[in-house]
């Protein structure tokens, strides 16, 4: 496998972190009609936590609402990365946001008429679930085809840029439309946002975008004696079998020993002890910091414009830099120690400060790493990379990363579950930044 990537030509290293929007018609369309998607999926984000809390008025429930659109994503995850490798890409993502349409606005209708019900709501989060399993892997894959290796680092991190607006502006309208139409309308216009994002899918269908190369399918058929035409795979059983064979063989490439795997581990460590710190954010704004529920808010979003800045620095002036390797490692040892100075401090104007260092460090390291990844591997393993990717910072990070985070917070309190988890992703950073060459090729 490739262990190096090439810098870009002087000539492209412009700093503009959205000249690709003008470079990339099919990456335009894609990246508008995400971004809005996006901002209607935070909206039902925060109202389903809010709606299971009215509901139950149970925090245990709460979680278990959150996290059981994440069991799909730990189960199938590799499954749904062999079957984005061998398909048209783009046609998979178009199928499943015509899922994520139909699920909200189910949400939408249950809620509005007052029919929704804990055990209907646990069920439609779990098909949204599975719905990610497939789509989060196809949709970041796909976006070598649309902008070329050249331009992959700065269309990741803008994406990413539209994730963290995304995160910042989607809560807030949240917010408003539960107090002013009700929380049923926050589904509802989250769904109507898929009309959007299926207009500009099917604009990009126009461009022929998003089909796999018959090299890359050869080159797998090949090395792993399945894909033949007319074979048991016209069953539901031979799919089974063929992509469980096929998520075999993409375990086995992503853990041989090299840079990939010395990377894969050191972000599933991040995603399972780092991120879920935004896990306990409400109770250290309450309990520790004395702020109530529009301070909670700020400090989320806080946290979104540190990771907007984060990824606008990595489409622009980074994207195209050397040493990004670097750049990346000291991203991974710098969030956890500012996870461990915002642990302890109790004064409010410092914790935002952290909170937005802390999200610009978070995402540099993930926007890094999510490029570099995908620019050392084969194409026709990249499908099962970004499977593993959605694996680690969504499955994992939500089935286990919030459990564990949860149950060290009750067994001692929130600061020193932040703090633990802190220590445990720092130790892990060091060891890869000495043990490890990967970030030296980059």
């Amino acid at each position: 496998m490739s262990t190096t990537v090439a810098a870009s030509p002087a000539a492209d290293r412009n700093p503009n972190p959205f000249r690709i929007l003008g470079r990339h018609r099919h990456f335009r369309i894609f990246w508008i009609g995400q971004t809005l998607s996006l901002v209607g999926s935070w909206m039902q984000t925060m109202a389903v936590g809010w709606l299971s809390l009215q509901l139950s008025n149970s925090a245990f429930v709460v979680g278990l609402v959150a996290s059981i659109g994440a069991l799909p994503i730990v189960l199938f995850s590799m499954h749904a990365g062999a079957l984005v490798d061998r398909g048209d890409r783009l046609r998979i993502v178009q199928i499943t946001q015509v899922v994520f349409f139909v699920q909200a606005t189910v949400l939408w209708l249950v809620t509005l008429t007052g029919h929704v019900s804990i055990p209907l709501l646990l069920g439609l989060q779990f098909v949204q679930g599975l719905a990610s399993a497939v789509e989060i892997p196809a949709r970041q894959s796909m976006v070598i085809q649309l902008v070329g290796r050249e331009d992959l680092q700065p269309a990741i991190a803008l994406n990413s840029s539209g994730f963290n607006l995304a995160r910042v502006v989607g809560p807030a309208i949240g917010g408003v439309v539960i107090g002013s139409l009700g929380i049923a309308w926050c589904f509802g216009l989250n769904a109507a946002s898929f009309g959007a994002v299926l207009w500009g899918l099917r604009r990009i269908r126009a461009g022929g975008v998003g089909a796999r190369t018959t090299e890359a399918w050869g080159a797998e058929a090949s090395t792993t004696g399945y894909g033949t035409a007319g074979t048991a795979g016209t069953t539901v059983l031979g799919v089974l079998r063929e992509t469980s064979a096929s998520a075999a063989d993409g375990w086995r490439y992503l853990m041989q020993p090299g840079h990939v795997r010395d990377l894969l581990i050191l972000v599933t460590v991040g995603a399972v002890f780092g991120g879920p710190f935004l896990t306990l954010l409400p109770v250290m704004a309450r309990d520790h910091l004395g702020v109530g529920a529009g301070g909670y808010g700020g400090m989320l979003a806080t946290v979104g414009v540190g990771g907007l800045v984060a990824a606008l620095l990595v489409a622009g002036p980074i994207s195209h830099r050397a040493g990004k390797g670097r750049v990346l490692m000291g991203a991974a040892v710098a969030f956890p120690v500012l996870l461990l100075a915002f642990a302890y401090t109790r004064w409010m104007p410092l914790s935002y400060l952290l909170l937005f260092a802390s999200g610009l460090a978070m995402i540099l390291w993930n926007a890094l790493s999510n490029g570099v990844l995908q620019l050392m591997v084969d194409e026709r393993y990249r499908g099962r990379l970004m499977a593993f990717y959605a694996l680690a910072f969504v499955g994992l990070s939500q089935a286990v990363g919030s459990f564990a985070i949860g149950a060290l917070a009750r067994l001692f309190d929130a600061p020193a579950a932040i703090a633990l988890c802190a220590l445990v992703l720092l130790g892990a950073s060091l060891v890869t930044w000495r043990r490890s060459t990967f970030w030296q090729a980059v």
